[in-house]
């Protein structure tokens, strides 16, 4: 009895374990077949919404998205500074990549810091050589014992004004050009950032002194500086410079004064408007209205209009450009009126130069002012008797 009824509780939980396992897969099969109908209609309802072009062959991507791909037209309207639109005060953050940018840098960094130090280093050596050569222009009579009024306190404000203001706007702007590789491995970071950030402050202020200073000389000279007929001869024997005994006849101001005014006027006030739009960002619209005039008038393509960031970088290499120019020019003119020619800085120290001086290189301006000297003692006596 006790075998028999083993026996049978064995089969019956025989059967209880296999009728369990049948209903797990009935359970199981029912949840995978739910679940396979749910991602069905799913797949189904994506394959709505993305179309075909955007499955994932091909380099795209679900959504509608490039994917791996480049649209060139679109990447292309995006380095050209395409704009987009921000919530923000400052609409230029609207621009994702301005390519001029990088070439503004390369352009600044590369060609234009190299070549502004030839210039620099050309002019020096060209300086250097003829002093070599050529030696200190005399006073080819001597001194004498009377003197001339050259220019008055008037005149010497405004070209000391302008000189001084110069210096400083040059050596300043140089050292933000070249500043990093020749200062600051001399005198160290600390006093390299303090002198240059003295210098930003300088440059900023004094470029005000020099428009005025410009402006100034201007006013009291241009009548002086207009070309006449003595420049042609002056120019033909290069004012006398390369031979001695040799003195071309001119007035107040010769030939190559006349070149240096002029060249000082119109690149210093080249400087000072491409000065006024980095010192005033965004507000101005110079290459723009520059490249309209030049392309009216030769036929030219510059690109019009141009976006105020493209301005500023323009403004920034074409102040460096002109300002290295400007630089040459008043080397050279230095040069001549200090070390390079005997009585020349008493025009500009005292403003009495020796009557021989004058008469060697401003021969017309001498026969001038004592032709009304003449006729003023004569005009006086006249009036005593």
């Amino acid at each position: 009895m006790l075998r028999m009824r083993n026996g049978c509780t064995g089969a019956s939980k025989g059967r209880w374990a296999w009728r369990g396992i049948a209903a797990l897969v009935l359970v199981l099969s029912a949840m995978v077949f739910a679940i396979g109908q749910g991602g069905s209609a799913l797949a189904q309802q994506g394959t709505k919404e993305v179309p075909a072009a955007a499955s994932p062959t091909g380099g795209m991507v679900p959504g509608n998205t490039l994917g791996t791909t480049s649209d060139s037209d679109f990447w292309r309207a995006v380095r050209q500074g395409a704009d987009g639109k921000v919530s923000i005060p400052d609409k230029k953050a609207a621009t994702l990549v301005q390519s001029e940018g990088e070439l503004w840098r390369a352009v600044r960094n590369g060609p234009l810091a190299l070549y502004a130090s030839w210039a620099l280093l050309a002019m020096i050596v060209i300086l250097a050589l003829f002093f070599a050569i050529r030696g200190r222009i005399r006073i080819e009579h001597g001194r004498s014992e009377r003197t001339i009024t050259r220019f008055l306190a008037v005149e010497r404000f405004g070209h000391w004004l302008l000189a001084t203001s110069f210096i400083i706007l040059a050596l300043t702007g140089l050292n933000v050009m070249y500043g990093r590789y020749v200062l600051l491995p001399v005198i160290g970071a600390d006093a390299f950032g303090a002198v240059t950030a003295l210098g930003k402050y300088l440059h900023n202020y004094l470029a005000f002194a020099f428009m005025a200073g410009l402006a100034l000389i201007f006013l009291m000279w241009v009548r002086h500086n207009l070309p006449d007929r003595t420049d042609i001869k002056w120019i033909l024997q290069a004012g006398g410079l390369f031979s001695k005994r040799l003195h071309p006849p001119a007035k107040k101001f010769n030939a190559g004064q006349k070149l240096i005014f002029w060249a000082t006027v119109l690149v210093g006030l080249s400087i000072s408007l491409s000065g006024w739009s980095l010192l005033f960002p965004y507000t101005t619209h110079f290459f723009g209205g520059t490249f309209e005039v030049i392309n009216s008038l030769f036929g030219a393509s510059l690109p019009v209009p141009l976006t105020v960031v493209q301005e500023q970088q323009l403004a920034s290499l074409w102040h460096s450009i002109m300002s290295v120019v400007l630089i040459c020019v008043i080397i050279g003119h230095i040069y001549i009126g200090s070390l390079g020619m005997e009585g020349a800085f008493d025009a500009m120290g005292s403003g009495e130069v020796d009557l021989n001086w004058a008469r060697e290189h401003h021969s017309l301006w001498v026969e001038e002012v004592l032709a009304r000297q003449k006729g003023a003692g004569t005009g006086a006596t006249q009036a005593a008797e």
